[in-house]
């Protein structure tokens, strides 16, 4: 009987937690100033980033050899494209890059990155890994922000939580016209990234975009930060 109550109460509990080095949360724009196939191509770069010989190389090299990643779109709401996966190696890599270019597209509206954010910090909170650097890496094309939590308040929060935010700015894509917001690097450097180490990769266009995801995802998952760094806390 007293065995019988043994694996109830292990049923009953809480699987552990995996230990990884890093939690990594790919917030990526999907409002309404991007377009189908603006999304299908940033998809595309960061499958291709994960599944880099440099990015898998500074995965291999982390205390665990593993990390935990999740890809998801925001916009007035945000949206998982791929949950919390474990990769730890080629095959794992691939296995999210394909679940990563397929789904249609779920987010939609105008900007919410205060929500999005918070989305970000509730999703490290309740995964099922454990890691000592959690980070969300945060793409858009403008700082604009139309609804739900002000940024500030959002940004405090989740640095409040031990959570680094990392800004990826897209400053044009597919456009042959002036970036709207060519001071865009900076203004996410004032107002969006956080915590230890906080860091900004600009991509100044789409022929840009596939090298600074991969760049970025090297820089996050080893720790290591660009020579012009900005911590904001």
């Amino acid at each position: 009987m007293r065995a019988l109550f043994l694996i109830l109460a292990l049923l009953a509990s809480p699987a552990a937690a995996e230990d990884v080095e890093l939690e990594l949360v790919l917030l990526a724009d999907a409002s309404g100033s991007i377009t189908a196939q603006e999304i299908q191509f940033q998809r595309e770069g960061y499958a291709e980033a994960m599944t880099d010989p440099g990015v898998l190389s500074a995965i291999s090299n982390t205390a665990y050899g593993v990390i935990a990643v999740t890809y998801v779109e925001w916009a007035a709401n945000t949206a998982v494209v791929v949950d919390w996966t474990r990769i730890d190696g080629p095959e794992s890599a691939a296995a999210f890059a394909a679940s990563l270019v397929t789904p249609p597209r779920q987010a939609y509206g105008r900007n919410a990155i205060g929500s999005a954010l918070l989305d970000g910090k509730r999703m490290i909170e309740e995964n099922g890994f454990e890691g000592w650097r959690k980070v969300i890496d945060f793409s858009g094309d403008s700082p604009n922000s139309y609804s739900g939590p002000s940024i500030e308040a959002a940004r405090t929060e989740v640095v409040a939580a031990g959570i680094t935010i990392n800004g990826l700015p897209i400053l044009c894509r597919f456009c042959d016209t002036p970036a709207r917001y060519p001071d865009l690097g900076a203004i996410y450097e004032q107002r969006i990234i956080g915590g230890p180490g906080a860091f900004v990769v600009t991509a100044a266009n789409e022929a840009d975009l596939a090298d600074a995801i991969k760049r970025k995802l090297i820089l996050e998952i080893s720790g290591e930060m660009p020579a012009a760094q900005v911590a904001r806390r």
